[in-house]
């Protein structure tokens, strides 16, 4: 007589005894959590090339929900024809083998033929994603053994693996990211998947195919080694580089993932090399009395040039400094010279959260210079967030900002539109062509620097100081600035599209 009580599934061979219920949810749990790790640190590691801008974030986020819905559908077929003892292995070892390769690929394809970039960098997420993701319809597949409990081990399973993705998320962003470089993350991250596919083929079928993964994984780590793009440090936030002046003893370059961030000269403080800096003290020199000390606030720190230049030329001047990474203040002490007692204070905070704890009318002057070559914080672009920089300075006080943008400059427009929102003077300085008072020449782009007061700026001595300096800008007021300004829509808290507003940046100096 035939039982009726349940259809089997799948039957109950000794190969389902390897599997028992806690280690189905560690393979669940543990290849969830590296797919989101995957995720974030790509993102990290093509920032310096693409920029860590809305675009990038919506590209690597799309990517990766690609895998995952690619690697489920294709793992559940495939789980339902071949036994699923034979694919947990593989899926985990090539999946580290691309994983640790990852840095050394696209380092190598950023230098060699940027190009290809963004397919190969599609190909790194993909790949090791749609693996991984196919590893839970695998490991279902062995856990059920009848209809009965169909909808308890697909439900366990399914929130086993959603709490690995918080993990991994938390995990990336909280710890790993603080403490380790972006190319140790992936390249431990592929050891671990390498070690967890030996294990697997261990427990299943031997060790089949284990070494040839180890091989590739070693591999992928010796090549991070030798791969372009190396830094010097790889902060939260960066690929830096401090680069030595062969023209200059003390002179010192911060690269911050490639572009030139920031010149310090050690033994002089008061040499300014790149135009942008020149103007902003230009423009500081041309509003306050010489060698009169000031309060001042500076949104975004890098090689504290400026600081520096104020704390030489200003005797007593107080600056304090939001820098969020921390990585970059820690270069700032122990490779560029800077000490206490210099009249410098960095905080390691976001700017805008930084700004918001700033005293009333306590500064005299603020200088922005938060805005990195391929990427913009957009938060404080905002009238929201100038705003706030007119509260924190004194009735005669000064806002002066670094910009960057490149072709019809619809950015920096709407930025200019947006300061002319909250202070009652505004002037542009920068390359003639760049700031329309020379129609005939063609608009580069590059490093713009505005200045906001609610007292008139001074534009002969301004311009005087800028020829000085031998910058060759000029400076826009006016009906001058009005017309380029055109129809540019200040910028809010609640719109600010300030990534797609930017052109794509060129070479040159970075912020």
């Amino acid at each position: 007589m035939t039982g009726t009580s349940s259809s089997p599934v799948a039957e109950d061979t000794p190969h389902h005894r390897h599997l028992g219920p806690r280690a189905a949810a560690a393979l669940v749990f543990g290849s969830s959590a590296a797919v989101l790790v995957v995720e974030i640190v790509a993102l990290r590691l093509l920032a310096p090339y693409l920029g860590l801008t809305l675009e990038t974030s919506t590209m690597v986020i799309g990517i990766a929900l690609t895998a995952i819905a690619f690697g489920s559908w294709l793992g559940g077929r495939i789980a339902d024809q071949i036994d699923p003892r034979r694919l947990i292995g593989p899926a985990l070892g090539v999946s580290g083998a691309v994983v640790a390769l990852t840095p050394a690929a696209l380092r190598s394809t950023a230098e060699w033929s940027p190009a290809l970039l963004m397919l190969i960098a599609s190909m790194t997420i993909l790949v090791p994603g749609a693996l991984l993701s196919a590893v839970t319809p695998f490991v279902t597949k062995l856990r059920l053994t009848s209809l009965a409990e169909t909808g308890t081990v697909v439900g366990r399973l399914s929130g086993v693996g959603t709490v690995g993705a918080i993990v991994g998320t938390v995990l990336t962003g909280f710890v790993l990211v603080a403490r380790l470089p972006v190319s140790g993350i992936l390249i431990g991250l592929g050891v671990l998947l390498v070690a967890g596919a030996a294990l697997v083929e261990w427990r299943t079928r031997g060790w089949t195919g284990t070494p040839a993964l180890a091989l590739v994984t070693v591999a992928g780590g010796l090549a991070v080694t030798v791969a372009p793009g190396a830094c010097d440090t790889e902060t939260r936030y960066h690929c830096a580089r401090v680069v030595a002046d062969p023209d200059r003893p003390g002179g010192r370059t911060l690269l911050l993932d490639g572009l030139r961030h920031s010149y310090v000269d050690l033994d002089d403080p008061t040499y300014l090399k790149f135009p942008y800096v020149r103007a902003i003290a230009s423009a500081v020199d041309a509003t306050f009395a010489e060698g009169e000390p000031l309060a001042a606030y500076h949104l975004g720190g890098g090689g504290l040039t400026f600081p520096r230049y104020l704390h030489a030329t200003r005797p007593g001047t107080e600056s304090l400094v939001s820098e969020i990474d921390g990585g970059i203040v820690r270069i700032n002490r122990d490779r560029l010279g800077l000490r206490t007692g210099d009249g410098i204070d960095v905080r390691t905070e976001d700017g805008r959260l930084g700004l918001r704890r700033l005293d009333t009318d306590s500064r005299d002057l603020v200088v922005g210079d938060a805005f990195g070559g391929i990427s913009v914080p957009w938060h404080l672009t905002t009238v929201e967030a100038m705003a706030d920089v007119r509260r924190v300075l004194d009735e005669d006080g000064l806002y002066v900002v670094n910009l960057i943008d490149h072709g019809t400059q619809d950015f920096a427009r709407a930025e200019v539109a947006t300061l002319g929102e909250t202070f009652a003077h505004v002037a542009v300085v920068g390359e003639p062509a760049d700031i329309g008072l020379d129609p005939a020449a063609a608009a580069e782009g590059g490093n713009l620097v505005v200045l906001a007061s609610d007292r008139p700026v001074d534009v002969p001595a301004t311009q005087e100081a800028l020829d000085a300096r031998r910058t060759g800008w000029r400076i826009a007021t006016g009906d001058a600035l009005t017309s380029w300004i055109g129809d540019a829509r200040p910028l809010t808290d609640d719109y600010a599209p300030v990534d797609q507003l930017l052109q794509p940046f060129g070479p040159g100096d970075g912020a």
